[in-house]
């Protein structure tokens, strides 16, 4: 189905503003992530998708053409998964996927192919037997997916359920989500403060900041073409640079760039890919910090702004700390963006 959120806001009776009037369509099998630091509404808005929260007089709820504003959790026939999983210690892995459709007071013929046709989807045929505490972090995540779309939901909900695991475990497994989402084919919203998970499993991310919705793209829009700092800054890191602009040129600390564009009352953003050590660079500084990881080294240079300037350097003979560089930067590379504005 398709979700449709229309001038929908969250203000608590305190006065505290938790969620600023939104707009919002998830189209019907499209798996939409909703990024954001802590605090910024992103829970608060899946609440009042799921009907855990009641919005502000005005706002609308659509799944389809079926206005939803006012109806119970349990009208909407929508799929949750948590951080903690929520699953019951007590039963095995099938009377948990079970669960739902035995509340719905299905046939239970009905019910045991159901559950089966998700073991199968999930694949977890072998482990249908076993209790909760027996199974791994990641089969644990599949038993909470797979109970959450054995009731056919209409919107699956997913409120960081990688965020719990250790770091190895949650990028093993958030590859697994994203393929698992996609193979289900329900509209699918996905909260995180994680811009790889988000990244990896989203047909689209919607960042979030203070309230409200301040990008939404496929992740290479919003890494390519963002339209805020705060943006640049949360969606792949990049790096202010700070200095003066005269419009065709950046002056730095460690030198002078030229622009291809009009930079005068803009920020000049960069990511470190396209920080380059070229002899032949019109910027220099000296190296701080040498950081090996497998593919590549993450070099630290000082000396060209008051920030460190980091640089992926692809090779295997990486500059050594106390050495002095050049650098370059293309300017096609540069994001040039307003100094002030929502979310920055």
């Amino acid at each position: 189905m398709t979700l449709r959120l229309t001038n929908t806001a969250k203000t608590y009776p305190d006065g505290t503003r938790a969620l600023m009037p939104t707009e919002l369509t998830v189209d019907t099998g499209e798996v939409v992530s909703l990024l954001g630091p802590s605090g910024c509404g992103k829970t608060t808005l899946l609440r009042i998708i799921a009907g855990l929260e009641t919005p502000d007089p005005g706002g609308e709820i659509w799944f389809d053409d079926d206005n939803v504003t006012a109806q119970p959790v349990e009208r909407r026939n929508v799929g949750m998964v948590f951080q903690s999983y929520a699953l019951f210690p007590n039963m095995s892995v099938r009377a948990n996927i079970g669960y739902g459709l035995k509340m719905q007071k299905l046939p239970k013929p009905e019910i045991e192919a159901r559950v089966t046709e998700v073991l199968e989807m999930c694949q977890l045929e072998k482990f249908s037997h076993r209790s909760i505490a027996a199974l791994s972090g990641g089969q644990r995540q599949r038993v909470a997916l797979a109970r959450a779309i054995a009731p056919r939901p209409r919107l699956l909900l997913l409120d960081e359920p990688l965020s719990a695991l250790d770091a190895a475990l949650r990028e093993a497994l958030r590859d697994e989500l994203a393929i698992l989402l996609h193979k289900f084919q329900i509209t699918a919203i996905f909260v995180t403060h994680d811009q790889d998970e988000a990244m990896a499993i989203a047909d689209r991310v919607a960042v979030m900041s203070d309230g409200s919705v301040v990008q939404s793209g496929t992740p290479e829009e919003l890494y390519r073409n963002p339209t805020s700092a705060f943006v640049a800054g949360f969606v792949g890191n990049a790096m202010h640079l700070k200095g003066t602009s005269d419009g065709k040129s950046l002056t730095l600390t460690g030198g002078v760039l030229p622009l291809d564009r009009d930079g005068a009352g803009q920020d000049i953003f960069v990511r470190a890919e396209d920080v380059q050590i070229d002899p032949s660079g019109p910027l220099q500084g000296q190296v701080e910090t040498v950081t090996f990881l497998g593919t590549h080294y993450r070099v630290g240079i000082k000396g060209i702004m008051p920030d460190i300037v980091t640089s992926i350097f692809p090779g295997q003979n990486a500059p050594r700390t106390g050495e002095v560089v050049k650098v370059s930067i293309k300017p096609e590379t540069l994001m040039l963006l307003p100094k002030s504005g929502v979310g920055k």
